[in-house]
């Protein structure tokens, strides 16, 4: 078993779900952590973790009717399997739990504890191990409604499990003024951390236009903010690529990003800033190996749905798809891509469509995906040279290779893949659709 399927047991078994120091305790020891760290990294007393940790070896033994401690729990439980039961068990539970739950209209973040997010097991824990290390960074790229809100979600509901206190800053909310100038870009981010963290901003007493706006920020940032508060700082950043937009702001800032990483292994204060990243696109900023923040830290990037991923979610909506198809024929169409997939299941689960239907109108201007596929029309208008490239892509059978910053955009777009520097694009509804509409 791996350790997500004992949690699933362990909740199925005892019929509820296990508070945060349960599971904290569960994962932590499963990668062979002690007491002493785990408390250390949790802020919570070793006792306290002793305490729960024994119940919970009891709890374990009753239902995996084995003797389960500590020092035996990853060996005896990775090398076993769950039985046939036991799955029904956990895919029964899985349906409950979607009956009792409203139908989520896609295209907002997953809620935490929804039957229907589909976990990406190896990324989350990549993630949470990474936001409990001091002064870390965490980099999470995918096209936009690809779910890296859902999963910042979670990593922000461990960090504070974990008892860190969490901060979400999106650039998209920086209104034009802010972006045009450093100082009121810089000032702007110090006076919404503050804001988040219900502490007066106290900007003008750290304010020092002799010393310069990103000195200013930092000692704001070190002697204001991570000492006023007893435990570490995750600080999410969120459409981080609207700054790529403003090159001025993007040379100052990012190193500045980067240097608080590296003053976290010399200064002890800064220790407790963990910093997350997420952005669509790359950047094509000229910055030193040395300034930017996007070779340090932990590189994650989400990927599109498997089959099996779009079988289990089908079956979450009430869909039996296990001897049909029709997985197949819906990733035939949109590729695995998340919202494009859960958006289909929506329709369908509505009894609204049938996907014969939903799939013949899928492409068209009065199919369910006309709202997002027209949103690429802006981008076509302000930036012309993208839509020539997918041009070539779309009337291209193999393949091409374009420009390699025209390339980048339309991947962040999650138009094309590029495999060998060839671009392809990722999915059949893009090329019936852009192919039927002339679009430059």
């Amino acid at each position: 078993m791996t350790i997500d399927e004992v949690l699933q047991l362990t909740r199925v078994r005892s019929q509820k779900d296990l508070c945060p120091v349960q599971e904290i305790i569960l994962r932590q020891v499963w990668e062979g952590k002690t007491y002493t760290s785990i408390a250390s990294t949790s802020h919570y007393g070793e006792h306290y973790l002793r305490n729960i940790a024994s119940s919970l070896w009891q709890s374990l033994s009753e239902i995996l009717q084995t003797p389960i401690s500590k020092s035996n729990f990853r060996s005896s439980v990775e090398s076993r399997s769950l039985t046939p039961e036991e799955r029904e068990l956990i895919e029964e539970f899985t349906r409950s739990q979607c009956l009792a739950t409203p139908l989520e209209y896609p295209g907002s973040p997953v809620p935490i504890g929804s039957p229907f997010y589909i976990h990406h097991p190896l990324i989350e824990e990549l993630a949470y191990r990474e936001v409990a290390q001091p002064g870390s960074v965490l980099r999470i790229k995918a096209p936009r409604k690809m779910g890296k809100s859902s999963l910042l979600l979670r990593i922000l509901d461990r960090a504070n499990s974990l008892g860190c206190r969490t901060v979400s800053l999106d650039f998209q909310q920086a209104e034009e003024a802010v972006l045009d100038n450093l100082d009121k870009f810089l000032r702007w981010f110090c006076a919404n951390i503050s804001r988040h963290l219900e502490l007066p901003p106290l900007l003008e007493d750290y304010w020092d236009e002799d010393m310069g706006s990103k000195v200013s920020c930092a000692i704001y940032l070190q002697q204001y903010i991570l000492d006023q508060i007893n435990s570490p700082l995750v600080l999410a950043l969120n459409e981080v690529n609207r700054i790529f937009e403003y090159p001025k702001i993007a040379r100052e800032f990012l190193p500045l990003l980067r240097s608080w990483h590296e003053e976290a292994k010399r200064i002890k204060t800064m220790e407790k800033l963990r910093v997350i990243v997420l952005h669509s696109t790359e950047i094509y900023i000229p910055l030193k190996l040395t300034e930017s923040p996007f070779n340090v830290g932990l590189p994650l990037q989400l990927p599109y749905f498997t089959e099996e991923q779009i079988l289990a979610l089908a079956q979450r909506h009430g869909l039996d798809w296990t001897d049909s198809p029709d997985a197949d024929r819906l990733m035939a169409m949109v590729g695995g891509h998340p919202y494009l997939v859960r958006l289909a299941l929506y329709h369908l689960c509505q009894n609204s469509l049938t996907l014969d239907r939903l799939l013949q109108e899928a492409p068209t201007i009065g199919g369910i995906y006309k709202d997002y596929l027209r949103s690429f029309w802006l981008t076509f208008q302000e930036y012309p040279e993208l839509a020539v490239a997918l041009k070539q892509v779309v009337k291209s059978e193999r393949g091409v290779e374009l420009d390699p910053i025209v390339a980048s955009k339309l991947v962040s777009m999650g138009l094309i893949h590029i495999d060998n520097n060839r671009c392809t694009l990722s999915c059949e509804l893009y090329r019936l659709y852009f192919d039927s509409h002339n679009f430059i």
